[in-house]
């Protein structure tokens, strides 16, 4: 490969290496946040009680917040009291974007290796 095709390839890796180190300094915001997480989802259940009197035999089903999470590989349940619906969610809402984040860490960093490998391809010389 000509000395200055070669000198052009590093640079744009060079740039492209870069721009992915600013992208993990941005993603990494949410990482460095203080807000408490909770891990799980915050969804609505609707249910039956079995009673033959009750309502939701007629299809007025018994209907609370729960929130659900994997617990060495088995869903866990948690019943939301009403006063606390709004705090569990938003720090549901935390962790999800923290577990986005932390994805989005990964592929930048398996990216920045990459680049580094073939920068270092590029770099080498026979001896």
């Amino acid at each position: 490969m000509h000395k200055e095709t070669r000198l052009q390839n590093l640079s744009h890796l060079r740039l492209a290496l870069r721009q992915r180190l600013k992208d993990l300094e941005i993603s990494l915001e949410v990482v460095f946040g203080r807000a408490p997480l909770v891990k799980g989802n915050v969804y609505e259940m609707a249910r039956k009680c079995g009673k033959p009197s009750c309502t939701c035999t007629r299809g007025e089903w018994h209907r609370s917040m729960m929130l659900s999470w994997s617990e060495r590989g088995k869903t866990q349940l948690f019943s939301i009291p009403p006063d606390r619906l709004a705090e569990v969610r938003q720090k549901s809402q935390e962790y999800l974007r923290f577990r986005h984040t932390r994805a989005r860490v990964s592929e930048i960093c398996q990216g920045m290796v990459a680049l580094l490998d073939r920068i270092e391809k590029l770099r080498r010389e026979a001896p």
